[in-house]
């Protein structure tokens, strides 16, 4: 790398290339002298490696900005490409909506604007366009409601620019800025107010934990611009370099931005249903995320030095980082402790990051990279990091029964693997007391599962050793896990054993699986029925492939036919995962496996994974364990993941097409094009070309013909599929729901009256409102940890919930999750659902739980 890209790319930070200094004026003289001197030669790298830099490092915006205000004072052409580059880039992504892009390109803009390259009158267009598409989507009459989430967007795009260039735009251009903010408040005035409902991390039980003012992301921010607009625009968290060259930048020529256009907003519903308003709804949330939900798990007094705005930048800066650079966490972690902010922000860092792993419908990346990511800031702050991610830890167990499910999934899986990094300590000591609590109790089941996932990612007797500072937690330990051979002696039955070891004798004499199956079929199944002919070969070959993930692949490619022969209804599927899950009763790891690897196989199906798991014996584990739900998910994923592969596939091929239809278009105008000309033959005109030529043409036709049939065919093949994968998950979800809505019914009638959760103390009851509150106003946390599910004393053993009120209340956590975690393959079959499940006799609040999953209003309810 070239010594001017590497401080183009380094600027801002105490590194080598600057001498190890870090005063921002000499790194944007420095580098300005360099790039200076290379315009002669490189003046096209130096435009698309500035633009690059800008965009995917935002938090040096203000730096890079500077940089570009000074080149302006040397060659006004080159910034006019810069403005020109940014503002196609801007239109683009608005075209395509590119949230990440938008939001910092705009940024980027107002960087420019403080340094004299833009006119502030150009950021004020460019604010009014968003602002008049969002005011026109969110009218009754001339918009489409459904699609607020893309104009709560652009208004926040609008707001977020401000704490880099409020104050300059104010001063040059006061009234227009005034314009803008008063046409903020009318949005803000006519915009339906966005509730969590569904997407809240806390589940809160308590209804007085529920506020009525509680304000969503949008409002929380406006408030937050306000404040830095009574403050003077005065904030520690933005660099303002551009004052240190104030005198050179007044001097230079500022550009116009040309115009922008956003594009138009979707037709409302023809149909005005709940139903088509709420698919064009989830479609809109789907394409305009909200970017964080802030958790608030630490006191305010952590916050007390940081004004409100200042954590807003504090969190752009650190998602920004996460974002763009992804791919190389060592520098993702160095970025995100060298922010150029003035104030300490430990406990900022741990809970957005907390915040992105736990944000819901899903994170914006892998739940394996926030490890990595807090991982390497441990390393990077060892003497304060550590003892911060301990304390969030701490902080969200003692929130635990409030957590939603899949948030409890998501902290546990990231535990058990950050602790796997650091030797597995942990002061358990602290969580000794779930032992006293009952067995459902949340803060149990998750100490259970730590230890269970931590099993798998090291070995018992060294998890064992890890909690000798609590010993007596060595209960909640799982089974060492063996398998459970039915017949590796005759206890399991004479006849059993003796077909068990003639089978075993079979295998190592590799005999062939068609001859198997007809040994099986003439002298164990017509002999001694299904249930033993089962047991037998399912348990013999288990065992057979219980050394290793590899052994267990291997005998089910080789013997699944054996297994398909016998199971070939999915009452036999129920029976055969029966025996699996006998045989690895000791190891949840390896049944979750082997399940999911025969349903890849095809040799049991998705519905069979449903009835297994609603079955009475899982039932009752469905508040104390994740087991049958690790089922469940993979059984769901795999369907959904099936069918999201053959959409993609099906788009590719449609590419295909288009481009084999171009190429034989092409092909077919130039043989045409060459039959029509005249050529000279033997002093004779004769019609076409070269006979070679010809030849070669009329070649390359046949051939590009084949080519357009063949992907057609290939396109007809897929789609065919997937109509196919349509209809088996459709009949997935009807099963699903069916399922929970069954099991659910008696128990919900039991255990709830009226709406309210009896709880083992008649005295008292509990409302349940499972429309959850956003949590996410600033400095209400203590208050709010005094109100949430607290359990009471967690030392003793007073847990007020039942455990039938517990099961409730889990099983109900996870038909949000999944219908949440689905919705986008749900929406396309709500009309089914509605018909074949939700319109049947269903208790309301597992209505409620279906209808938060899909963010669907309960007013949709007949």
């Amino acid at each position: 790398m070239s010594s001017w890209r590497n401080l183009v790319l380094r600027i801002g930070e105490k590194c080598p290339d600057y001498g190890g200094n870090d005063d921002f004026k000499d790194h944007i003289e420095t580098c300005f002298g360099a790039v200076r001197r290379e315009f002669e030669y490189s003046e096209d790298d130096i435009l698309e490696f500035l633009l690059q830099c800008a965009e995917q490092l935002p938090h040096k915006i203000p730096l890079y900005g500077t940089l570009v205000g000074l080149l302006n004072l040397e060659n006004e052409d080159f910034v006019t490409k810069v403005v020109e580059n940014t503002q196609a880039n801007l239109q683009a992504a608005l075209d395509s909506g590119n949230c990440d892009r938008i939001r910092v390109l705009m940024r980027f803009l107002t960087g420019l604007m403080c340094s004299k390259v833009l006119q502030p009158s150009s950021l004020v267009v460019l604010f009014e366009t968003l602002l008049s598409s969002a005011a026109t989507t969110v009218d009754d009459d001339k918009g489409n409601p459904s699609w607020q989430a893309r104009a709560d967007f652009y208004i926040t795009c609008i707001l977020s620019c401000l704490p880099w260039g409020g104050g300059e735009l104010v001063e040059q251009v006061p009234e227009e800025i005034e314009r803008v903010m008063a046409g903020i408040q009318a949005y803000m005035s006519i915009r339906r107010h966005v509730s969590d409902t569904g997407f809240s991390v806390f589940e809160y039980i308590d209804e007085s934990n529920q506020s009525d003012n509680e304000k969503d992301f949008l409002e929380d921010l406006w408030i937050r611009i306000q404040d830095l607009s009574n403050n003077g625009w005065k904030l520690d968290s933005v660099p303002r370099p551009h004052l240190s060259f104030e005198a050179q930048l007044v001097a230079v020529k500022s550009h116009d931005f040309g115009p922008i256009s956003c594009p138009d907003h979707s037709d409302p519903p023809t149909a005005l249903s709940g139903i088509a308003f709420g698919r064009q709804k989830h479609e809109a949330e789907s394409k305009y995320p909200q970017r964080i939900r802030r958790l608030n798990i630490f006191p305010s007094s952590k916050y007390e030095d940081v004004q409100s705005i200042d954590r807003f930048v504090v969190e752009e800066y650190l998602l920004d980082v996460m974002l763009f650079l992804n791919g190389c966490r060592k520098e993702c972690a160095s970025y995100m402790v060298g922010l150029p902010v003035s104030f300490r922000y430990e406990y900022l860092m741990a809970e957005t990051i907390f915040s992105q792993l736990l944000l819901l419908p899903q994170p914006p990346f892998k739940p394996m990279y926030y490890t990595l990511v807090i991982i390497d800031l441990c390393k990077a702050l060892p003497g304060a990091f550590p003892a911060v991610v301990a304390g969030a830890v701490r902080a969200l167990f003692d929130k635990i029964a409030d957590l939603d499910m899949e948030c409890r999934t998501r902290l546990i899986l990231w535990f058990s693997h950050h602790l796997s990094n650091f030797q597995f300590i942990w002061p358990w000591e602290e969580w000794a007391h779930v032992l006293d609590l009952p067995k459902w109790d949340p803060q149990r089941v998750f100490v259970q599962e730590i230890l269970e996932r931590e099993v798998r990612l090291s070995y018992w007797d060294k998890i064992k050793q890890s909690i000798e500072s609590a010993p007596a937690l060595e209960e909640l330990l799982p089974p060492k896990g063996t398998p459970n051979f039915k017949y590796s002696s005759e206890d399991g039955g004479k006849t059993e054993h003796a077909l068990s070891s003639e089978l075993i004798g079979m295998v190592k004499g590799r005999l062939s699986s068609r001859e198997i199956v007809s040994w099986v079929e003439d002298s164990v199944l017509a002999v001694h029925g299904l249930d033993i002919t089962l047991g037998v070969v399912v348990q013999t070959l288990l065992n057979i492939g219980s050394k290793s993930f590899t052994h267990l692949i291997t005998v089910l490619e080789r013997y699944g036919q054996v297994i398909s022969r016998i199971c070939s209804d999915q009452d036999k599927q129920v029976m055969l995962i029966s025996e699996v899950s006998s045989f690895w009763r000791n190891n949840a790891q390896m049944t979750a496996i082997a399940i999911d690897r025969m349903m890849g196989y095809r040799l049991i199906s998705n519905l069979a994974i449903v009835r297994w798991v609603f079955s009475p014996s899982n039932v009752d584990q469905f508040h104390i364990s994740d087991r049958p739900w690790e089922i469940l998910r993979n059984a769901v994923n795999k369907t959904y993941n099936r069918i999201s592969d053959l959409r993609k596939e099906m788009s590719s091929l449609k590419r295909s097409v288009l481009s084999a239809e171009e190429s034989a278009s092409k092909a077919r105008a130039e043989l045409s094009a060459a039959e029509s000309k005249l050529t000279l033959m033997d002093g004779e005109p004769v019609l076409g070309e070269n006979p070679v030529r010809m030849k070669r043409l009329k070649s390359q036709v046949d051939k590009a013909n084949e080519e357009e049939v063949s992907v057609r065919e290939s396109l007809e093949a897929k789609e065919a599929l997937f109509a196919k994968a349509v209809d088996e998950i459709e009949a997935l979800f009807i099963s699903l729901y069916k399922s929970f809505s069954n099991v659910l019914v008696e128990p919900l009638r039991d255990a709830f009256k009226d709406g309210m959760l009896r709880r083992t103390d008649a005295a008292d009851e509990m409302p349940i409102d499972d429309e959850d509150s956003s949590a996410m106003e600033l400095d209400k946390e203590s208050e709010k940890s005094k109100k949430s599910h607290s359990n009471g004393d967690r030392s003793g053993n007073d847990y007020t919930v039942g455990e039938k009120e517990q099961w409730c209340l889990s099983t109900l956590g996870y038909v949000k999750a999944f219908t949440r975690q689905y919705a986008s393959e749900i929406w396309p079959h709500v009309e089914k659902l509605d018909a074949d499940v939700l319109s049947k006799d269903v208790h309301p609040l597992f209505l409620k739980a279906f209808y938060a999953g899909l963010r669907r209003p309960m007013s949709d309810l007949v």
